[in-house]
């Protein structure tokens, strides 16, 4: 394979093609994200010292932002993982106010969830509404369920998505390089 034709140097190469069959570039990048999800998740959850339900929260959160930001070619990674840190700092300036003031309703919630999505709207970021929505309707259930503390769930989310987000890019981006070099030494010696 050229250079110039490499799927992950070129990944707009990959759009609009069959694949019938699986690449080993498919089986890489599986592995790449279950070892991602499994160490992130090890390290939020497992590796506390006390295993509340918080703990593993943190863990859940941090493995479903790498799920989020983990796309194929790397191009694609960055930006989703631009695209989840704007949905989670508009989620987070609109639901820390609210719970420093308000406790946890279900009207505050759809509150929250229409003033997000005409946000977005207004930012030109319509394709990341469902993310803004989903990362709210988190941070303001897991608010209900721990009241007493309610006005820091947004601030550890944040942290959580950082993190995830942080790891899952770093995880793509050393998997795509190893998988590259792979190539490039299989080329040399065929």
């Amino acid at each position: 394979m050229e250079l110039k034709e490499h799927p992950l140097l070129y990944p707009e190469a990959l759009l609009g093609t069959k694949h019938d069959k699986l690449s080993s570039w498919d089986v890489v990048y599986s592995l790449n994200m279950a070892t991602a999800c499994s160490t992130i998740g090890s390290s939020h959850t497992y590796l506390q010292v006390c295993r509340q339900a918080s703990d593993f929260l943190k863990g859940m959160w941090a493995v479903v932002n790498v799920v989020l930001v983990f796309r194929y070619t790397r191009v694609r990674t960055i930006s989703s993982r631009i695209a989840r840190l704007i949905a989670t700092c508009v989620s987070f300036s609109l639901c820390l106010p609210y719970l420093l003031i308000f406790p946890f309703t279900p009207v505050g919630l759809a509150a929250l969830l229409g003033i997000c999505t005409l946000i977005m709207g207004v930012l030109g970021r319509r394709d990341d509404i469902v993310t803004t929505g989903i990362t709210t309707a988190v941070v303001m259930v897991v608010a209900a369920m721990s009241a007493q503390t309610a006005w820091q769930q947004p601030l550890l989310r944040l942290v959580d998505t950082v993190v995830g987000i942080a790891l899952g890019v770093a995880f793509k981006w050393i998997g795509s390089y190893l998988f590259y070099l792979g190539e490039r030494r299989y080329d040399r010696s065929s």
